[in-house]
This record gives structure tokens, C-alpha cells and sequence, in this order.
């Protein structure tokens, strides 16, 4: 560093240095804005990861829903054919066997 009579720093290198520190504060943000690209390219792959995986997430809940759905209708269906089979049921299980030997026996 250039320096005066006084052993002062002259002008221009007082200057020189500042303008070193902004250019150092410079390359600086560049290298800042070259990690940032990189991270947003990085984002942008798992942006497209993660709208994959949200479509999937979509089409596996519509189909659990209607699984839902299916489920509950066969569910009222079954209770309706239970209800169907249960007076005809009691009918068939109280018959009563008559053997002349023995006399009658409810089964």
C-alpha cells in the first residue's frame, strides 16, 4: 500500500482498499445468488417430486373414499338381508322332532 510523507496511506490506496472490500462484498453476493440458483434448481426437482406425490395422495384418497363408500353400502345391504333371514331362521330352529318311541324333543 502506496503510503504519504507522513507515512499515511495516500488517497488512491485509501481508495484501492475500498473499492477491494467492494468488490470482495461483491463476488461475495454473487457467490451467495450462484448457491441460491443452484438451491432453487435443487427446489425445483422436488417441486416436481412433491407435485407427483400429491397426485398420487389424490388418487389413492379418491379411491379410499369410494372403498368408503362401497363399504357402507354393502354394510346397509347386509343388514337388510340379515333382517330378511332372521324371521325365517327362527322358524327353522324351533321345529320339534317327534319320535313315537320317546316322545317329542325340541331341537
Amino acid at each position: 500500500m502506496e503510503v504519504d510523507e507522513h507515512g499515511e496511506p495516500t488517497e488512491a490506496a485509501q481508495t484501492t482498499a475500498e473499492l477491494q472490500k467492494q468488490i470482495d462484498g461483491l463476488q461475495g453476493q454473487i457467490t451467495d445468488m450462484h448457491r441460491a440458483w443452484e438451491t432453487t434448481g435443487e427446489n425445483s426437482g422436488l417441486s416436481s417430486e412433491v407435485q407427483n406425490l400429491k397426485e398420487k395422495l389424490d388418487k389413492h384418497s379418491k379411491q379410499l373414499e369410494q372403498s368408503a363408500e362401497k363399504l357402507s353400502q354393502l354394510q346397509s345391504e347386509n343388514t337388510v338381508l340379515r333382517d330378511q333371514i332372521k324371521p325365517s331362521t327362527r322358524h327353522a330352529t324351533r321345529s320339534v322332532v317327534s319320535i313315537p318311541e320317546f316322545g317329542p324333543w325340541e331341537t
